[in-house]
């Protein structure tokens, strides 16, 4: 299968809505307010567009993930990260490999960025394939209730996260 990923543009925005709505329908996990995020993100100081990506297929847009900017703050210092919320993929496209390489090319160009460290709530069984491990073991806390299992980071970069603890403060948005 042959996967095109690439910059969203402003083109894409329908699109995303569209596809984003569909891949948490009928999650049950879910809020079902995703598409909303990714619009309000977009608006933020939080966004980088350079870490909005999409997956095409035969010119379709099929897939999209999105990192955007947080702190994790202890009394001392802040330190910069980034957090992945969502990675949608259209439902005929799923378990194809297509999530994973949106993840994969969020991470290089984040990396490229100068960034150390993502942050992300997710399935437990699903991220740690990709090197995420749980926040816990960092000494960062989520801002908000959500299950320790869910919570998780990865460093960029060898000891990315080396002194880094705290409380993430995301944007406003995400409330």
């Amino acid at each position: 299968m042959d996967i095109i990923i690439r910059q969203e543009k402003n083109s894409d925005y329908q699109k995303v809505f569209d596809l984003t709505k569909q891949a948490f329908a009928s999650l049950e996990i879910s809020n079902h307010d995703e598409q909303y995020l990714v619009e309000r993100l977009r608006k933020s100081s939080a966004f980088i567009p350079e870490l909005s990506l999409v997956a095409e297929f035969n010119g379709k847009v099929v897939g999209h993930i999105m990192l955007t900017k947080i702190k994790i703050a202890n009394e001392k210092q802040r330190f910069d990260s980034l957090v992945l919320a969502p990675v949608s993929v259209l439902l005929e496209f799923q378990n194809k490999g297509i999530g994973g390489k949106l993840i994969e090319e969020a991470h290089l160009k984040a990396k490229e960025l100068g960034y150390k460290s993502i942050v992300l709530i997710g399935h437990e069984n699903y991220y740690p394939k990709f090197g995420y491990e749980l926040t816990s073991k960092y000494g960062i806390k989520l801002s908000f209730d959500a299950p320790e299992k869910n919570c998780m980071v990865i460093e960029l970069v060898k000891d990315g996260l080396k002194g880094v603890n705290g409380v993430t403060e995301f944007p406003k948005e995400f409330y």
